[in-house]
């Protein structure tokens, strides 16, 4: 569950939802480069856990959704200024995020970052290890005492370990693990687990807490009748973290 550092922003009025079928229109803010997720599939559309998991949590409290994709470093800004309504990003639960914006429940439990290279016994602590810019994953390296060498997007951080920019890259384990299943050996975890964050929840702006108590009694209702551990099981398999 990546997790972002930011800067104070001012909080924005709340935009009036426009309508759509008798049903408010809701648009879901995702960056749609964090698989599984979220992603844009070969067709061009947001896809992954979160499409899946917004999609039913739309219809649940009868709103109608629209995704929106927006860069990682400004999709709390741009939630803020009201360019959409809601983050379903991966994003981690965090006590600073919190003074800005509001969160439902988590939807995704708490889970560890890791740390993966090309080889075995590389650095962790003076070597060079990469991560996604404005993420706490970053800011985590930043004061560990190794080198931290940021990228705007996490494809560049795995693609850093590959070229040999970076001795390691230090991401959320659900997103890594994939990459290294298919690397064929290339790639590899080393090293300790970290955890941090305290979950994944959707971000709303302070103001609405009108659509907030609908997506947390949607959520709720989910993890309730086992909906929610089905898509969990879906997207990260059946080891992943269940409610």
């Amino acid at each position: 569950m990546k997790s972002i550092l930011f800067g104070t922003v001012a909080v924005a009025m709340t935009a009036t939802l426009a309508m759509a079928d008798g049903h408010s229109v809701v648009r879901m803010g995702t960056e749609g480069a964090y698989p599984p997720y979220n992603f844009i599939n070969d067709a061009g559309e947001v896809d992954g856990f979160e499409r899946d998991l917004g999609d039913e949590l739309c219809a649940r409290a009868e709103l109608t959704c629209e995704w929106v994709k927006n860069d990682w470093d400004s999709i709390i800004p741009n939630l803020v200024s009201s360019n959409y309504d809601t983050i379903m990003a991966g994003m981690s639960i965090t006590d600073e995020r919190d003074e800005v914006i509001d969160f439902t429940q988590d939807y995704f439990p708490p889970t560890a970052s890791a740390y993966v290279a090309a080889a075995e016994g590389v650095d962790l602590e003076g070597g060079v290890v990469a991560a996604q810019t404005a993420t706490i994953q970053a800011g985590f390296i930043a004061e560990s005492g190794a080198t931290l060498v940021e990228f705007a997007t996490p494809e560049e951080t795995v693609a850093a370990v590959r070229n040999g920019e970076a001795d390691a890259v230090f991401a959320d384990r659900d997103y890594l693990a994939p990459l290294v299943e298919e690397s064929g050996g290339e790639l590899m975890f080393v090293g300790p687990d970290v955890p941090l964050g305290g979950g994944v929840g959707m971000g709303l702006r302070e103001s609405d807490t009108e659509l907030k108590e609908k997506f947390d009694a949607a959520i709720t209702a989910m993890k309730a009748d086992g909906s929610l551990n089905e898509l969990l099981i879906k997207w990260f398999g059946e080891e992943t973290a269940l409610y």
